[in-house]
């Protein structure tokens, strides 16, 4: 991404980040028709009319990529409209040709070495489903008729994880036999964003409406305000309890408890994680 952004042509940075953040195929890229962007509501997607599956899909768009899109089009209007494809400029349409060689060029002069364009689509799968996506939601963003093609990225990610693994206890390992004692304490750098949050989630305890998540050594002084404590923490599939909640709320004139059951809906939708 860094190298493709620090290119002196717009045409390299759009296709590594098209390619990056949408998981398309590079034939699919090349064949984007010049009204393939379409508002929907308040969001912007891509249209990708026909894949190698012959499968029809729409894709939402990174804002960086609304941007980058807006800027091409601007630029490139006449030559778009022309060639009735949306990677068009005044070279012609981009090919697969083009797209490898853009892709591996960028790739090399990033350190990365030989690179095609079918690593990004992975990339993009591995990273979506070390990250929580859902299966059937990888499938539809990348168009996988058959869930047989989408279990491959949960099988990169059991390997992601055992070499994550692997690579945390060997340096442990290493911590531990120049530290001159096994009991010795380990620095706190070596605990990873992972070994945090398991360490904050193990002691959690269940809430109707989500979860307590106070270190076992503090006192509770909350009582029963849970959702005003700092330690609470809520989610999705707690946005039921939480609208009855709201709504009982409203319902017996608790104005302050509705409105902080819906403040706690609106966060949860607006961030989910």
């Amino acid at each position: 991404m860094q190298a493709a952004r620090a290119h002196r042509l717009p045409r390299y940075r759009l296709v590594i980040e098209m390619l990056a953040r949408t998981g398309m195929r590079a034939g699919e890229l090349c064949e984007l028709a010049a009204d393939a962007v379409t508002l929907i509501g308040d969001a912007y997607w891509l249209r990708i009319p026909v894949g190698k599956l012959r499968n029809d899909r729409f894709i939402p768009l990174h804002p960086e990529l609304v941007v980058l899109l807006a800027e091409w089009t601007a630029t490139n209007t006449e030559y778009i409209r022309a060639q009735k494809h949306l990677m068009a400029d005044e070279h012609a349409p981009i090919d697969r040709r083009t797209v490898h060689r853009i892709v591996a060029t960028t790739a090399k002069k990033a350190g990365l070495g030989n690179v095609h364009p079918h690593q990004l689509r992975h990339t993009l799968a591995t990273q979506a489903i070390n990250r929580g996506m859902r299966l059937e939601a990888i499938a539809a963003l990348l168009g996988h008729r058959s869930m047989d093609m989408t279990l491959i990225y949960a099988r990169i990610a059991d390997r992601v994880v055992a070499d994550e693994y692997a690579s945390v206890s060997a340096q442990i390992d290493a911590l531990y036999a120049t530290a001159g004692s096994p009991t010795a304490a380990l620095p706190a750098e070596i605990e990873t964003a992972a070994m945090i949050r398991l360490r904050t989630e193990s002691h959690a305890r269940m809430l109707g409406n989500g979860m307590c998540t106070r270190p076992v050594e503090l006192e509770c002084r909350m009582e029963s305000a849970c959702e005003t404590c700092a330690y609470f923490r809520t989610g999705p599939e707690f946005v039921p309890v939480l609208l009855r909640q709201r709504d009982h709320a409203r319902k017996n004139g608790q104005t302050d408890r509705a409105d902080l059951f819906a403040g706690l809906v609106a966060k949860v939708i607006e961030d989910p994680t």
